[in-house]
């Protein structure tokens, strides 16, 4: 069946993702080869008074055309004037700005679309005792608000789709792209159950830790966190150990997958213990690197010898500083999100692109015949 486009494309760059949308937006220049269209980005922009409130301007029109705005909730690198003070963008700013370019549009896109990477309060996902479930509540104000697809990456708990049943929701993982990046990166690893393993940090890292296993055809292993219930720390309850449960790592390769690093002590702990277990090189995978506490502790812990190489992606802000560390490598995502805009644009499925298994079992093939 010939595919059809649902409506005229366009692209609006929130804040923060504008270097992003530009490659974004080459890939689908050429993939289109539009001669008449120098892009695909709308222009459109988010002033704010001295206050620090704000409105949103949309400089074209987009009456019947299909619209992804691509947004990244955690870019504080983006600054804004309030009083006379440069003051950071925090998550709520990021999020109050895409309302209101959603609102600018007055309901005349013929479908409205939001690439939303890292979930906005992803993390506060599920209730315990009297708490707001604010990533439910925002899902459900987009859509009330005509949003009619959020495309969103290694979710922290995918289940609060359920908070809007009847809205288009898709949690996309990075296997492929951090698989490629890790051959890439590390030209001699040996991808096969004698020489590497998959390795959760907690419980909660299992499903994506299960996937990698299986497709990569590795053994897994995982730790899980005892808590200190009755103390309360930054709003949590402090880790007091991890403790491993699996087969021997002694001599092999290990590969840390998680949805985010923060501040980054649940992924030092594990690695420390994953050396005194005799672990040979020890690689991390986490979709979004936010390195709350800054990098010096990380450089730290390279230096000592304690973890070889941390992949993270592109879909969240990294400082100029980190692009410059020895022990990181990112994983460019853009090419990955043009493809699923082109398909989405043209009503075609984008089954392919969730579950890449053909890609994958295509580059292991290439790459253990190169090390053969």
């Amino acid at each position: 069946m010939k595919e059809t486009v649902c409506g005229e494309l366009s692209v609006i760059a929130m804040r923060g993702t504008e270097q992003f949308v530009l490659e974004v937006d080459n890939y689908l220049k050429q993939w289109r080869r539009y001669d008449d269209l120098d892009t695909f980005i709308i222009s459109a922009e988010c002033p704010r008074f001295g206050t620090g409130e704000a409105k949103a301007l949309i400089h074209d029109s987009l009456r019947g055309h299909d619209v992804y705005i691509i947004c990244d909730m955690f870019n504080y690198g983006v600054t804004y004037k309030m009083y006379g003070q440069t003051v950071p963008m925090s998550p709520d700013d990021h999020y109050c700005d895409l309302k209101r370019i959603i609102a600018a549009l007055n309901g005349k896109a013929r479908r409205v679309n939001v690439i939303m990477p890292m979930l906005y309060e992803g993390r506060q996902h599920k209730r315990s005792g009297r708490e707001s479930l604010d990533c439910a509540l925002m899902l459900q104000e987009l859509y009330n608000m005509g949003v009619q697809n959020i495309i969103t990456f290694d979710a922290h708990d995918a289940r609060v789709q359920n908070a809007v049943p009847l809205c288009s929701f898709d949690d996309v993982r990075p296997t492929y792209q951090m698989t490629k990046a890790l051959v890439r990166a590390v030209p001699d690893i040996k991808i096969d159950k004698d020489h590497l393993m998959i390795i959760s940090p907690d419980e909660g890292a299992m499903s994506r830790c299960m996937y990698y296993s299986s497709v990569l055809g590795l053994d897994i292993g995982m730790f899980y966190k005892r808590r200190d219930y009755s103390t309360v720390v930054n709003g949590r309850n402090p880790i007091v150990a991890h403790e491993y449960l699996g087969s021997d790592v002694a001599g092999k390769d290990v590969i840390i997958i998680d949805d985010m690093i923060s501040s980054g002590d649940s992924l030092m702990d594990v690695a420390k213990k994953l050396k005194l277990k005799g672990a040979k090189r020890i690689f991390t995978f986490a979709t979004f690197g936010l390195f709350t506490d800054g990098l010096e502790k990380f450089d730290s812990f390279y230096k000592e010898g304690n973890i070889d190489k941390i992949f993270t992606t592109n879909l969240v802000y990294r400082t100029p500083e980190l692009m410059t560390r020895e022990w990181y490598a990112e994983v460019n995502m853009c090419k990955y999100i043009s493809y699923i805009i082109d398909n989405l644009n043209h009503d075609a499925s984008i089954s392919p692109l969730l579950n890449p298994i053909t890609k994958i079992n295509a580059l292991l093939e290439r790459h253990r015949a190169e090390i053969e």
